[in-house]
């Protein structure tokens, strides 16, 4: 998955880190991101990115312990990484995607704009699909149902699911709403800096 690789150019853009440090942040904070990055998978994705020119190693002589290869974002890499922070986002069914959520926790702190722009695309789908399904009609219909099925608790149990998801993507929603305020904060600020700093 090609995401995996930014997300790998994303923490070295930060600084360099080993594959074993990378598969440690992983494991803790980007569990949330991805789930289930084994180290070898890393290892392979480092050596492509070594061969594409992304990112190049350091051999860091570890005494008693086998050496470390250390990698850092190459100037190639960072091109890379800024083109996907930049790219068109599309939004799918699923609110809190794994992919929003990468794209997020990258292009903010990386360029404003761009997330700006990829919060109002996924904020502006899910007003749709609000818009779409809230009201509609899920009254579940039966035609020569299982005897074991209770027809009466499977709409209770639909509806059910109906209000929690309805009260999930609200606070989605609020969330995008607030970071989206936040960002146009930040870049307001930025501009400003930048008109009031001398020539």
């Amino acid at each position: 998955m090609k995401r995996f690789e930014y997300v790998l150019l994303a923490l070295l853009a930060g600084r360099p880190l080993s594959g074993f440090d990378l598969g440690k942040w992983m494991e803790t904070e980007g569990q949330f991101l991805r789930s289930r990055a084994h180290h070898s998978q890393i290892y392979r994705l480092l050596g492509r990115m070594v061969a594409d020119g992304w990112v190049a190693y350091e051999v860091d002589p570890r005494e008693g312990r086998p050496d470390a290869k250390v990698y850092r974002l190459t100037a190639v890499g960072r091109e890379a990484l800024l083109a996907w922070v930049r790219s068109p986002y599309e939004p799918t069914s699923r609110f809190q995607d794994p992919d929003f959520l990468t794209r997020f926790a990258f292009a903010a702190p990386l360029d404003t704009e761009a997330a700006i722009r990829l919060v109002r695309t996924e904020l502006d789908f899910r007003r749709q699909q609000i818009a779409r399904n809230r009201d509609r009609d899920r009254t579940l219909r039966f035609e020569d149902p299982v005897p074991e099925l209770d027809r009466a608790f499977a709409q209770d149990v639909f509806d059910e699911l109906h209000a929690y998801g309805a009260s999930a993507i609200d606070t989605w929603v609020a969330w995008l709403e607030r970071m989206l305020r936040r960002l146009e904060s930040r870049l307001e600020a930025r501009r400003t800096e930048r008109g009031n700093s001398p020539a």
